[in-house]
């Protein structure tokens, strides 16, 4: 966060050290998903190689769905995704004092994925929208891109890897 927040408060003409903290956030947010790839990687490679091409073919076609749409035909949909990420939030903090439930965690799993999918979209149209007026800040964008990719990745690779635990189990089972 710390290195996100110098980059976004740097003068775009210092674009040398903005690209240095773009790649230093980057690398700083693969150390933090590192462990679950980790497990990923423990579990069966294959399923990180999959939810790397799932995520980047996701992202490819709601990209693509935002630039060929009219203009500013998605950014409305921010103040939605916003009150997502807000549910998203107080769901997360009740679960955190009340006790999660496994329906909980599978809805904030899928919800969201819903809000960041949508997020692609917006942001790739907004960042068409601020290119047309001129802003061509293009280290701020990719950060933009990259966190809407990230959080995709996870969620996908959380979905995945549950649903390989679980076939694991049910094949443990019948062997019993």
């Amino acid at each position: 966060m710390g290195s996100m927040m110098w980059l976004l408060s740097t003068p775009p003409f210092e674009e040398h050290k903005r690209l240095s903290l773009l790649m230093a956030a980057a690398a700083f947010e693969g150390a933090s998903i590192g462990p679950l790839i980790e497990l990923a990687i423990s579990f069966d490679p294959s399923i990180l190689v999959s939810a790397v091409i799932g995520c980047a073919i996701a992202f490819g076609c709601f990209s693509a769905a935002a630039m060929l749409a009219r203009r500013r035909e998605y950014l409305y949909l921010a103040g939605l995704l916003s009150s997502g990420v807000s549910i998203l939030f107080w769901l997360h903090f009740a679960s955190s004092i009340f006790g999660g439930s496994l329906a909980l965690f599978k809805f904030e799993l899928y919800f969201g994925l819903l809000v960041f999918v949508g997020y692609i979209v917006v942001d790739t149209q907004d960042i068409i929208e601020k290119a047309h007026y001129g802003d061509l800040d293009y280290v701020k964008h990719s950060l933009t891109l990259f966190v809407d990719f990230v959080a995709v990745f996870v969620r996908v690779l959380i979905i995945m890897l549950k649903n390989a635990s679980e076939k694991e189990e049910k094949k443990r089972k019948r062997r019993h």
